[in-house]
């Protein structure tokens, strides 16, 4: 008579959340982690509020978050995550440089932060290094925020990164990098009256006489010279 082995229980896989606005990058995101053993894609969003129906739902143990989304931002829905789970761990995974955003993300609540320009397999080791409950950023951007915390805060007075909102600093950017106000607008689901809205604030903020001043200072911050 034939006997049947026991079955071992396959261990229990992580469950992720993915919010990201393009589809195409939340497949790519959901074949690269599905392939993995230990885990697997239980929900997507294409947008804040999707993203905290989700969580509600589908009970990820970790989120993977874009930062430009339409409506409320990524770095915006970290804290709203952050406020409805405080334990979840949230990986921020964006285009937008970490050397602009990495600390701001921590601060706003998230894991760690990786640019969609690493490797597939950096990025399936940042999801599993958050899971752990430790925190992820590069090499490069870890030495350089070790650097600043040992040399004190050294933050210039006016800089964009200190004094400028969220959203504020992503329009400030988009500037930089060449993008004209309806291009902005476009880029981030906002209407041209409240981007325009924002480029008044950050005027204000960073005491610039004119929206010359601010475009010239946009790229100049970009380019790595903070002159504010």
């Amino acid at each position: 008579m034939a006997t049947h082995e026991p079955q071992e229980h396959e261990p229990r896989k992580a469950k992720v959340l993915i919010v990201d606005d393009h589809p195409i990058a939340r497949l790519g995101l959901t074949q690269l982690i599905n392939q993995e053993d230990d885990l697997e894609v239980c929900a997507q969003a294409e947008n804040a509020q999707e993203a905290l129906k989700a969580i509600t739902c589908g009970e990820p143990d970790v989120a993977v978050v874009d930062i430009s989304l339409p409506g409320r931002n990524g770095l915006e829905l970290v804290r709203d995550l952050r406020a409805r789970n405080n334990s979840l761990p949230i990986l921020v995974l964006s285009i937008h440089d970490e050397a602009l955003y990495a600390g701001r993300a921590l601060r706003t609540g998230a894991s760690g932060y990786i640019m969609k320009e690493e490797a597939a397999e950096e990025v399936v080791a940042a999801i599993r290094c958050v899971l752990a409950g430790e925190i992820y950023l590069s090499r490069s951007m870890a030495s350089r925020m070790l650097q600043k915390a040992l040399r004190g805060n050294g933050s210039v007075p006016n800089s964009p990164a200190e004094v400028l909102t969220d959203r504020e600093l992503e329009v400030f950017e988009l500037m930089g990098r060449g993008m004209r106000t309806r291009q902005i607008a476009e880029h981030l689901d906002l209407s041209v009256k409240t981007v325009e809205s924002h480029q008044a604030h950050i005027k204000a903020k960073l005491n610039l006489p004119s929206a010359t001043e601010l475009l010239r200072h946009a790229v100049l911050w970009v380019q790595g010279t903070d002159v504010c």
